[in-house]
Protein backbone atom coordinates (compact mmCIF):
# COMPACT_ATOMS: atom_id res chain seq x y z
CA UNK A 1 0.00 0.00 0.00
CA UNK A 2 1.33 3.35 -1.23
CA UNK A 3 1.61 5.90 1.43
CA UNK A 4 1.10 9.28 0.66
CA UNK A 5 2.96 12.46 2.21
CA UNK A 6 -0.56 14.63 2.72
CA UNK A 7 -0.91 11.74 5.24
CA UNK A 8 1.83 12.63 7.36
CA UNK A 9 0.13 15.44 9.20
CA UNK A 10 2.18 14.63 12.49
CA UNK A 11 5.49 16.23 10.95
CA UNK A 12 6.69 19.02 12.71
CA UNK A 13 8.18 22.09 11.95
CA UNK A 14 11.68 21.24 12.85
CA UNK A 15 11.45 18.18 10.68
CA UNK A 16 10.16 19.87 7.84
CA UNK A 17 12.57 23.13 8.03
CA UNK A 18 15.74 20.21 8.64
CA UNK A 19 14.94 18.20 5.60
CA UNK A 20 14.92 21.44 3.45
CA UNK A 21 18.20 22.34 4.79
CA UNK A 22 19.22 18.96 4.45
CA UNK A 23 18.28 19.57 0.61
CA UNK A 24 19.96 22.94 0.68
CA UNK A 25 23.13 21.25 1.97
CA UNK A 26 23.46 19.14 -1.56
CA UNK A 27 21.93 21.15 -3.84
CA UNK A 28 24.59 23.91 -3.26
CA UNK A 29 27.43 21.47 -2.81
CA UNK A 30 26.74 20.26 -6.23
CA UNK A 31 26.69 23.89 -7.81
CA UNK A 32 29.85 24.75 -5.62
CA UNK A 33 31.69 22.05 -7.94
CA UNK A 34 31.46 24.73 -10.81
CA UNK A 35 33.84 27.09 -9.11
CA UNK A 36 37.04 24.93 -8.11
CA UNK A 37 37.05 23.14 -11.72
CA UNK A 38 37.33 26.11 -13.98
CA UNK A 39 40.57 25.73 -14.45
CA UNK A 40 40.19 22.04 -15.36
CA UNK A 41 36.88 22.73 -17.76
CA UNK A 42 39.59 25.64 -19.49
CA UNK A 43 42.21 23.12 -20.17
CA UNK A 44 40.01 20.25 -21.09
CA UNK A 45 38.05 22.15 -23.18
CA UNK A 46 40.51 24.83 -24.40
CA UNK A 47 38.87 27.65 -23.63
CA UNK A 48 39.31 30.90 -21.83
CA UNK A 49 38.45 32.34 -18.39
CA UNK A 50 36.09 34.82 -20.07
CA UNK A 51 34.20 31.57 -21.38
CA UNK A 52 34.52 29.79 -18.15
CA UNK A 53 32.94 33.31 -16.51
CA UNK A 54 30.20 32.88 -19.57
CA UNK A 55 28.95 29.29 -18.04
CA UNK A 56 28.82 30.27 -14.74
CA UNK A 57 26.49 32.89 -16.10
CA UNK A 58 24.42 30.47 -17.70
CA UNK A 59 24.43 28.51 -14.49
CA UNK A 60 23.76 32.02 -12.56
CA UNK A 61 20.73 32.91 -15.42
CA UNK A 62 18.73 29.56 -15.32
CA UNK A 63 19.23 29.43 -11.31
CA UNK A 64 19.10 32.72 -10.17
CA UNK A 65 17.79 35.09 -12.52
CA UNK A 66 14.87 33.04 -13.22
CA UNK A 67 13.93 32.29 -9.76
CA UNK A 68 11.10 35.22 -9.57
CA UNK A 69 9.29 33.34 -11.92
CA UNK A 70 9.86 30.05 -10.36
CA UNK A 71 8.47 31.36 -7.36
CA UNK A 72 5.32 32.07 -9.40
CA UNK A 73 5.45 28.85 -10.57
CA UNK A 74 5.59 27.86 -6.76
CA UNK A 75 2.71 29.30 -5.65
CA UNK A 76 0.98 27.75 -8.66
CA UNK A 77 2.65 24.26 -7.57
CA UNK A 78 3.16 21.89 -4.78
CA UNK A 79 6.22 23.47 -3.61
CA UNK A 80 7.02 19.87 -2.83
CA UNK A 81 7.61 18.69 -6.35
CA UNK A 82 9.85 21.92 -6.87
CA UNK A 83 12.05 21.27 -3.23
CA UNK A 84 12.29 17.24 -4.55
CA UNK A 85 13.63 18.30 -8.14
CA UNK A 86 16.10 20.85 -6.96
CA UNK A 87 19.12 18.15 -5.79
CA UNK A 88 18.08 15.87 -8.36
CA UNK A 89 18.05 18.27 -11.17
CA UNK A 90 21.35 20.23 -10.40
CA UNK A 91 23.31 16.79 -9.19
CA UNK A 92 22.62 15.54 -12.55
CA UNK A 93 23.91 18.15 -14.09
CA UNK A 94 27.04 19.31 -12.50
CA UNK A 95 28.44 15.54 -12.14
CA UNK A 96 28.35 14.81 -16.24
CA UNK A 97 30.32 18.19 -16.76
CA UNK A 98 33.36 16.02 -17.87
CA UNK A 99 31.25 13.47 -19.76
CA UNK A 100 30.46 16.45 -22.21
CA UNK A 101 31.66 16.02 -25.93
CA UNK A 102 31.89 19.67 -26.04
CA UNK A 103 31.68 23.14 -24.62
CA UNK A 104 28.57 24.17 -26.75
CA UNK A 105 26.93 20.58 -24.96
CA UNK A 106 28.45 21.58 -21.37
CA UNK A 107 26.38 24.91 -21.38
CA UNK A 108 23.04 22.98 -22.14
CA UNK A 109 24.08 20.69 -19.59
CA UNK A 110 24.57 23.31 -16.97
CA UNK A 111 21.45 25.31 -17.83
CA UNK A 112 19.35 22.27 -17.05
CA UNK A 113 21.20 21.86 -13.51
CA UNK A 114 20.51 25.48 -12.82
CA UNK A 115 17.02 24.93 -13.07
CA UNK A 116 17.42 22.35 -10.44
CA UNK A 117 18.91 25.02 -8.04
CA UNK A 118 16.33 27.29 -9.12
CA UNK A 119 13.21 25.25 -8.82
CA UNK A 120 14.79 24.34 -5.27
CA UNK A 121 15.57 27.61 -3.50
CA UNK A 122 12.08 29.79 -3.26
CA UNK A 123 10.23 26.58 -2.30
CA UNK A 124 12.76 25.91 0.19
CA UNK A 125 13.08 28.87 1.83
CA UNK A 126 9.08 29.05 2.22
CA UNK A 127 8.94 25.81 3.65
CA UNK A 128 11.60 27.30 6.56
CA UNK A 129 9.34 30.72 6.72
CA UNK A 130 6.27 29.27 7.11
CA UNK A 131 7.18 26.54 9.69
CA UNK A 132 9.56 28.90 11.80
CA UNK A 133 8.62 30.26 15.00
CA UNK A 134 8.21 34.00 14.62
CA UNK A 135 10.30 35.11 17.13
CA UNK A 136 12.91 32.85 15.32
CA UNK A 137 12.61 33.58 11.93
CA UNK A 138 16.42 35.10 11.86
CA UNK A 139 17.67 32.29 13.40
CA UNK A 140 15.98 29.06 11.46
CA UNK A 141 16.60 31.51 8.05
CA UNK A 142 19.98 31.44 8.95
CA UNK A 143 20.51 27.55 10.11
CA UNK A 144 18.46 26.58 6.51
CA UNK A 145 21.07 28.94 4.85
CA UNK A 146 24.30 27.84 6.64
CA UNK A 147 22.83 23.79 5.51
CA UNK A 148 23.32 25.58 2.14
CA UNK A 149 26.78 27.17 2.63
CA UNK A 150 28.28 23.49 4.28
CA UNK A 151 27.49 22.18 1.19
CA UNK A 152 29.43 24.87 -0.68
CA UNK A 153 31.98 23.71 1.36
CA UNK A 154 32.08 20.10 1.11
CA UNK A 155 31.62 20.20 -2.38
CA UNK A 156 35.14 21.77 -3.86
CA UNK A 157 36.78 19.29 -1.86
CA UNK A 158 34.64 16.29 -3.50
CA UNK A 159 35.19 18.33 -6.71
CA UNK A 160 38.86 18.38 -6.38
CA UNK A 161 39.12 14.56 -5.16
CA UNK A 162 37.03 13.30 -7.33
CA UNK A 163 38.05 15.18 -10.48
CA UNK A 164 36.93 16.12 -13.47
CA UNK A 165 36.36 12.59 -15.08
CA UNK A 166 34.78 11.18 -11.75
CA UNK A 167 32.07 13.28 -10.87
CA UNK A 168 29.26 11.08 -12.46
CA UNK A 169 30.09 8.88 -9.27
CA UNK A 170 28.19 11.66 -7.25
CA UNK A 171 25.23 11.98 -9.23
CA UNK A 172 22.83 9.21 -7.19
CA UNK A 173 22.82 11.47 -3.86
CA UNK A 174 20.73 13.82 -5.35
CA UNK A 175 18.34 11.73 -6.91
CA UNK A 176 17.76 9.39 -3.22
CA UNK A 177 17.72 12.70 -1.32
CA UNK A 178 14.75 14.25 -3.74
CA UNK A 179 13.10 11.03 -3.49
CA UNK A 180 13.05 10.75 -0.01
CA UNK A 181 12.14 14.71 0.26
CA UNK A 182 8.83 13.58 -2.31
CA UNK A 183 7.74 10.99 -0.15
CA UNK A 184 8.04 12.75 3.74
CA UNK A 185 8.00 16.25 3.07
CA UNK A 186 3.69 17.58 3.49
CA UNK A 187 2.16 19.00 0.37
CA UNK A 188 2.53 23.02 0.59
CA UNK A 189 0.81 25.06 -1.86
CA UNK A 190 -0.40 29.30 -1.50
CA UNK A 191 -3.24 29.88 0.38
CA UNK A 192 -3.44 32.81 -1.50
CA UNK A 193 -3.97 31.04 -5.01
CA UNK A 194 -2.04 31.25 -8.28
CA UNK A 195 0.17 34.27 -8.15
CA UNK A 196 1.00 36.54 -11.35
CA UNK A 197 3.56 38.47 -13.14
CA UNK A 198 1.31 41.69 -11.65
CA UNK A 199 2.15 40.50 -8.39
CA UNK A 200 5.88 39.63 -8.82
CA UNK A 201 5.83 43.32 -9.73
CA UNK A 202 3.47 44.96 -7.09
CA UNK A 203 6.31 42.76 -4.46
CA UNK A 204 9.34 44.40 -6.09
CA UNK A 205 8.80 47.84 -5.68
CA UNK A 206 9.58 50.12 -2.78
CA UNK A 207 12.33 49.34 -0.21
CA UNK A 208 13.00 45.86 -2.06
CA UNK A 209 14.17 47.59 -5.15
CA UNK A 210 17.23 48.80 -3.00
CA UNK A 211 17.63 45.68 -0.91
CA UNK A 212 17.66 44.20 -4.22
CA UNK A 213 20.57 46.18 -5.34
CA UNK A 214 22.29 46.38 -2.07
CA UNK A 215 22.54 42.44 -2.22
CA UNK A 216 23.49 42.07 -6.41
CA UNK A 217 26.59 44.58 -5.80
CA UNK A 218 27.91 42.31 -2.41
CA UNK A 219 27.10 39.21 -4.07
CA UNK A 220 29.13 40.15 -7.54
CA UNK A 221 32.27 41.18 -5.38
CA UNK A 222 32.36 38.03 -3.53
CA UNK A 223 31.38 35.85 -6.70
CA UNK A 224 34.23 37.08 -8.10
CA UNK A 225 36.96 36.77 -5.54
CA UNK A 226 35.94 33.52 -5.22
CA UNK A 227 35.72 32.42 -8.63
CA UNK A 228 38.85 33.94 -9.81
CA UNK A 229 40.58 32.63 -6.42
CA UNK A 230 41.32 29.37 -8.61
CA UNK A 231 42.68 31.08 -11.16
CA UNK A 232 44.96 33.32 -9.13
CA UNK A 233 46.10 30.34 -6.91
CA UNK A 234 47.20 28.80 -9.71
CA UNK A 235 49.41 31.96 -11.22
CA UNK A 236 51.19 32.07 -8.20
CA UNK A 237 52.37 28.62 -8.07
CA UNK A 238 49.68 26.93 -5.83
CA UNK A 239 47.42 23.45 -6.30
CA UNK A 240 44.25 22.15 -5.88
CA UNK A 241 45.18 21.43 -2.08
CA UNK A 242 45.47 25.39 -1.51
CA UNK A 243 42.24 25.69 -3.88
CA UNK A 244 39.82 23.67 -1.83
CA UNK A 245 41.26 25.01 1.50
CA UNK A 246 40.68 28.53 0.99
CA UNK A 247 37.08 27.69 -0.65
CA UNK A 248 36.15 25.70 2.45
CA UNK A 249 37.55 27.74 4.83
CA UNK A 250 35.05 30.30 3.24
CA UNK A 251 32.18 28.64 2.69
CA UNK A 252 32.59 27.85 6.37
CA UNK A 253 32.66 31.50 7.19
CA UNK A 254 29.94 31.98 5.38
CA UNK A 255 28.04 29.63 7.34
CA UNK A 256 29.05 30.68 10.41
CA UNK A 257 28.97 34.13 9.66
CA UNK A 258 24.90 33.86 8.42
CA UNK A 259 23.65 32.09 11.97
CA UNK A 260 25.09 34.77 13.59
CA UNK A 261 23.79 37.85 11.40
CA UNK A 262 20.70 35.88 12.05
CA UNK A 263 20.62 35.80 15.77
CA UNK A 264 21.33 39.11 15.35
CA UNK A 265 19.11 40.69 13.25
CA UNK A 266 16.63 39.28 15.43
CA UNK A 267 17.87 40.85 18.61
CA UNK A 268 18.95 44.69 17.34
CA UNK A 269 17.02 44.47 13.74
CA UNK A 270 17.60 43.89 10.36
CA UNK A 271 19.00 47.21 8.76
CA UNK A 272 21.93 47.59 10.92
CA UNK A 273 23.44 44.50 10.16
CA UNK A 274 23.01 44.49 6.37
CA UNK A 275 24.53 47.97 6.82
CA UNK A 276 27.47 47.03 9.25
CA UNK A 277 28.47 43.72 7.56
CA UNK A 278 29.66 45.33 4.25
CA UNK A 279 30.92 48.43 5.68
CA UNK A 280 33.26 46.56 8.00
CA UNK A 281 34.41 44.00 5.19
CA UNK A 282 36.34 46.79 2.70
CA UNK A 283 40.09 46.74 3.75
CA UNK A 284 39.97 43.14 4.78
CA UNK A 285 38.77 42.28 1.26
CA UNK A 286 41.54 44.59 -0.44
CA UNK A 287 44.36 42.68 2.11
CA UNK A 288 42.96 39.30 1.27
CA UNK A 289 43.18 39.75 -2.40
CA UNK A 290 46.66 41.25 -2.27
CA UNK A 291 47.50 38.12 0.45
CA UNK A 292 48.46 34.12 -0.99
CA UNK A 293 48.72 30.88 1.54
CA UNK A 294 52.10 31.91 2.19
CA UNK A 295 51.15 34.43 4.23
CA UNK A 296 50.43 33.17 8.13
CA UNK A 297 46.93 35.54 7.89
CA UNK A 298 45.53 34.15 4.03
CA UNK A 299 43.14 31.55 5.49
CA UNK A 300 41.71 32.73 8.54
CA UNK A 301 41.32 36.50 6.76
CA UNK A 302 39.22 34.48 4.48
CA UNK A 303 37.46 33.05 6.86
CA UNK A 304 36.66 36.18 8.71
CA UNK A 305 35.99 38.37 5.51
CA UNK A 306 33.47 35.52 4.06
CA UNK A 307 31.77 35.11 7.50
CA UNK A 308 31.41 39.15 7.33
CA UNK A 309 30.77 39.52 4.44
CA UNK A 310 28.03 37.32 3.79
CA UNK A 311 26.39 37.72 7.71
CA UNK A 312 23.92 40.01 5.01
CA UNK A 313 22.72 36.85 3.19
CA UNK A 314 20.04 35.09 5.39
CA UNK A 315 19.40 38.78 6.81
CA UNK A 316 18.52 39.95 3.40
CA UNK A 317 15.87 37.41 2.85
CA UNK A 318 14.17 37.60 6.19
CA UNK A 319 14.10 41.44 5.26
CA UNK A 320 12.27 40.59 1.60
CA UNK A 321 9.91 38.21 3.52
CA UNK A 322 9.17 41.00 6.11
CA UNK A 323 8.82 43.61 3.17
CA UNK A 324 6.04 41.18 1.70
CA UNK A 325 4.79 38.94 4.24
CA UNK A 326 2.23 37.99 1.74
CA UNK A 327 4.26 36.45 -0.35
CA UNK A 328 7.17 34.53 0.85
CA UNK A 329 8.56 32.63 -1.77
CA UNK A 330 8.18 35.38 -4.12
CA UNK A 331 10.23 37.44 -1.47
CA UNK A 332 12.76 34.61 -1.04
CA UNK A 333 13.44 34.08 -5.00
CA UNK A 334 13.88 37.91 -5.19
CA UNK A 335 16.84 37.56 -3.14
CA UNK A 336 17.97 34.17 -3.31
CA UNK A 337 17.52 34.39 -6.92
CA UNK A 338 17.03 36.99 -8.82
CA UNK A 339 19.68 39.48 -7.12
CA UNK A 340 22.46 36.42 -7.01
CA UNK A 341 21.13 35.86 -11.05
CA UNK A 342 21.79 39.34 -11.64
CA UNK A 343 25.14 39.09 -10.34
CA UNK A 344 26.08 36.01 -11.57
CA UNK A 345 25.51 37.32 -15.17
CA UNK A 346 27.27 40.12 -14.62
CA UNK A 347 30.76 38.47 -13.18
CA UNK A 348 30.75 37.47 -17.23
CA UNK A 349 32.07 40.95 -17.87
CA UNK A 350 34.43 40.41 -14.37
CA UNK A 351 35.65 37.70 -16.35
CA UNK A 352 36.53 39.31 -19.53
CA UNK A 353 37.91 41.90 -17.49
CA UNK A 354 40.14 39.50 -16.18
CA UNK A 355 41.44 37.97 -19.32
CA UNK A 356 42.47 41.90 -20.24
CA UNK A 357 43.82 43.10 -16.66
CA UNK A 358 44.61 40.21 -14.73
CA UNK A 359 42.27 38.34 -12.02
CA UNK A 360 43.99 40.24 -9.25
CA UNK A 361 43.15 43.60 -10.30
CA UNK A 362 39.76 42.12 -11.67
CA UNK A 363 38.86 40.95 -8.42
CA UNK A 364 40.28 44.42 -6.97
CA UNK A 365 37.98 46.20 -9.02
CA UNK A 366 35.44 44.16 -8.07
CA UNK A 367 35.71 45.40 -4.27
CA UNK A 368 34.82 48.77 -5.44
CA UNK A 369 31.28 47.55 -5.72
CA UNK A 370 30.73 47.50 -2.16
CA UNK A 371 30.30 51.30 -2.30
CA UNK A 372 27.29 52.08 -3.80
CA UNK A 373 25.98 48.79 -1.97
CA UNK A 374 27.04 50.93 1.59
CA UNK A 375 24.77 53.54 0.40
CA UNK A 376 22.03 51.48 -0.93
CA UNK A 377 21.65 49.37 2.85
CA UNK A 378 21.82 53.18 4.42
CA UNK A 379 18.58 53.64 2.79
CA UNK A 380 16.38 50.69 4.00
CA UNK A 381 13.68 51.06 6.11
CA UNK A 382 13.43 48.45 9.16
CA UNK A 383 10.88 45.62 7.80
CA UNK A 384 8.96 45.52 10.76
CA UNK A 385 7.18 48.80 9.72
CA UNK A 386 6.88 47.78 5.68
CA UNK A 387 5.48 44.70 6.89
CA UNK A 388 2.81 46.18 8.59
CA UNK A 389 1.89 48.52 6.46
CA UNK A 390 1.72 45.82 3.63
CA UNK A 391 -0.33 44.03 5.85
CA UNK A 392 -2.97 46.43 6.13
CA UNK A 393 -3.02 47.63 2.42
Amino acid sequence: MRISPVALPTISGLTIATLATLNHFLNDGYASMLGPLGPALREHFHTSIGSIAFLAAVFSFTSSFLQPFLGILGERLDRRVMMALGPAFTGIGLTLMGQMPSFGFLIVLVGIAGLGSGFFHPAGAAYVAQNSPASRRGLWASWFSAGGTAGMALGPIFATRLGLPNLHWAMPLGIILGAICFVLTPSAKSQRGSSHISQYLEVFRGPMVKLWGMAVLRTLTATAYGSLLPFILKARGYGDTEIAISLVLMALGTAIGGIVGGRISDKIGRIPVLRSSIALVIPFYVLLILSDPSRVWFYPLAFVVSAVINASIPVGVVTAQEYAPKQVALASSIMMGFSWGTAGMLYWFVGLLADAIGPIQASLWSVVLLLPSIWLASQLPEPSRVGLERERA
